[in-house]
């Protein structure tokens, strides 16, 4: 006996997918594997980690216990949607100057975790954005270089385009 399905919209990125997901399904899981945006990651799967994070409705979420149909009707946009076609958002551009970006698996979620921080505080200090990007864990970077890259780009006031 197969489980029972729901039909749902997502917006994902500007871009609109009926998908259709058990009740259980996450939004992490319907968006890496139902729609194929595989930029966030399954790290903990528990929400301790950070790396799947998405912002909804321009406010971070850990994904991997967000699920899918409670997304219906809001705004997600994915590390995928920073970008512009070949232009990185100031922020990623940022992270590989500062050298914020070294194995890359929590590079997303800080991504998303920096630009909600900078989209409620464009001025953040040291500390703002320490705490901001506390959710995220990154074994590799040592975080000095991606405070630099959040600090960089908050002080050339350069955040890009708006997260959808």
């Amino acid at each position: 006996m197969s489980a029972i399905r729901y039909a749902a919209t997502l917006d994902v990125n500007g871009v609109t997918y009926p998908v259709e997901v058990e009740a259980g399904a996450t939004l992490l899981h319907t968006v890496r594997d139902v729609i194929g945006l595989t930029g966030s990651k399954e790290g903990c799967d528990d929400s301790e980690c950070g790396a799947c994070m998405m912002l909804l409705d321009s406010r971070p979420v850990n994904a991997c216990s967000y699920l899918t149909l409670q997304a219906e009707g809001h705004v997600i946009t994915t590390v995928e949607g920073l970008s512009a076609g070949d232009h990185l958002h100031p922020l990623q551009q940022a992270f590989l100057e500062e050298g914020a970006v070294q194995c890359g698996f929590c590079t997303p979620g800080m991504l998303i975790s920096a630009i909600a921080l900078l989209g409620s505080n464009p001025d953040p200090t040291e500390e703002d954005v320490r705490v901001a990007l506390s959710g995220n864990l990154c074994r590799c970077t040592g975080y000095d270089g991606i405070v630099k890259a959040v600090l960089r780009v908050s002080r050339e006031g350069d955040t890009g385009k708006s997260p959808r």
